[in-house]
């Protein structure tokens, strides 16, 4: 019998033998290993921890609200931590977006998006089936979010059961009225039900950052022509781009908003899809048939819900915006040294997400330098997974300058290493 782990890990290829670290403990922006290992935590452990590990206000409500009840079927009950965090984001998040549907993932935060869009327009009895995507995006990796991301390596081998949107391009700087232009067309089309979009900056996709003057416009295409808007703010929600919301920055709200990874801090998943009046009233009936058909079993489960209370607390409470632009500013300084003293190009941050690629010839998310920084970095005790060329951080808020002075200086020698 084999004594290797059983454990199946995501995004890993365990044909290669990389070791796989065991963690022990959390604290802050940092992991210790059980060989007596301390790692920076440069994207917080997969872009959700916000204020840090095992935020003590966060953790004290997860242990009172574990004492008291652990889990409720959610369809057609209630309790009170699920009450107050619908409450709670209410009056935090734009006024449009009148009701909180629950559930587990970023992935399911989008599957239930696009279900709502395509309810509506079957419950008002016009019904559209098309849905708009932006070239290089992610959404999730359930059949649904893989439907709306980028198609390749990621999803090549699930394509047959996929189904077909319409993409528009990327908003390459310069080329922004492409863009425009072809989400013109495709709202123009009269099929659509819904556009959904990664406000700002396309997360998995290499860290493609767009202006939110491009965001805007397309918003108002598709007011124009009556498409739902989605915004899917899993990874830029939660101050990540330097304010609550990407779509802050420029100005527009969505018709449904997703959100998971810092909604409860990054402590336990949760997740809510946000939708305005009228998505919800279409299926709002005395026909029982024109009732939103979807659940999970752990559907706004009571602990998570608690936690993210703690973390609605702590945005009402603690100066958390501050600390995302003084560590954005800390981020520019030193990837500005790093830019030169190695071959660096398009150079470009939101709030505390930083990127830049390494200037060499390969190209994609399974490039070999990006396994060869991973691995050279992870030598210097630092996490940071590069996607393919695409070097960026993303770390908690918390992150001290000695913890982001070491992560330059992994960053530095690496790449003297690997270049």
């Amino acid at each position: 019998m084999t004594t290797r782990s059983p454990v199946w890990h995501p995004f890993h290829q365990h044909g290669l033998g990389e070791a796989i670290p065991l963690v022990d403990r959390a604290d802050g922006a940092l992991l210790y290993t059980s060989d007596g290992r301390e790692v920076v935590d440069a994207i917080s452990s997969w872009w959700v921890t916000t204020h840090g590990h095992n935020h003590p206000r966060i953790v004290s409500a997860i242990q009172e609200q574990a004492a008291k009840l652990d889990q409720l079927i959610f369809a057609g009950w209630t309790h009170q931590p699920a009450e107050d965090l619908a409450r709670g984001l209410r009056a935090i998040m734009p006024r449009e977006l009148e009701y909180v549907f629950y559930s587990d993932s970023g992935s399911t935060a989008v599957e239930v998006a696009l279900k709502m869009a395509l309810g509506f327009w079957a419950n008002i009895g016009e019904p559209r089936d098309r849905i708009i995507v932006m070239e290089h995006s992610y959404h999730g990796d359930t059949i649904g979010t893989m439907s709306v991301g980028e198609r390749g390596v990621f999803n090549r081998a699930y394509s047959p059961l996929l189904f077909d949107v319409e993409t528009v391009p990327f908003p390459q700087e310069g080329s922004e009225q492409a863009t425009l232009d072809a989400l013109e067309a495709a709202c123009k089309a009269g099929d659509a039900a819904a556009f959904i979009v990664e406000p700002l900056v396309l997360g998995a996709g290499g860290m493609l950052m767009y202006s939110a003057g491009t965001l805007r416009e397309m918003r108002a295409i598709c007011t124009r022509h009556d498409v739902l808007f989605i915004a899917d703010e899993v990874m830029t929600g939660w101050g990540r781009t330097g304010a609550l919301l990407a779509c802050e920055h420029a100005g527009v709200v969505p018709d449904i908003l997703c959100l998971a990874k810092g909604l409860t801090g990054g402590l336990m998943p949760l997740a809510v899809t946000m939708a305005s009046a009228p998505i919800y009233d279409a299926h709002y009936s005395t026909d029982r048939s024109k009732l939103f058909f979807h659940s999970s079993s752990f559907t706004a489960n009571p602990i998570a819900c608690a936690a993210a209370n703690a973390n609605l607390a702590i945005w009402r409470e603690e100066p958390v915006l501050e600390r995302v632009a003084a560590l954005a500013e800390r981020e520019a300084q030193g990837f500005a040294r790093i830019a030169q003293r190695h071959p660096i190009t398009n150079m470009r941050q939101s709030g505390s997400i930083i990127a830049m690629d390494v200037d060499v010839p390969e190209t994609g998310y399974l490039a070999d330098i990006g396994l060869k920084m991973r691995e050279g970095l992870f030598a210097r005790d630092i996490l940071l997974r590069p996607l393919g060329k695409t070097l960026y951080l993303m770390p908690p808020y918390c992150l001290t300058d000695a913890q982001l002075d070491r992560i330059m200086t992994a960053i530095d020698e690496t790449l003297t290493d690997v270049l």
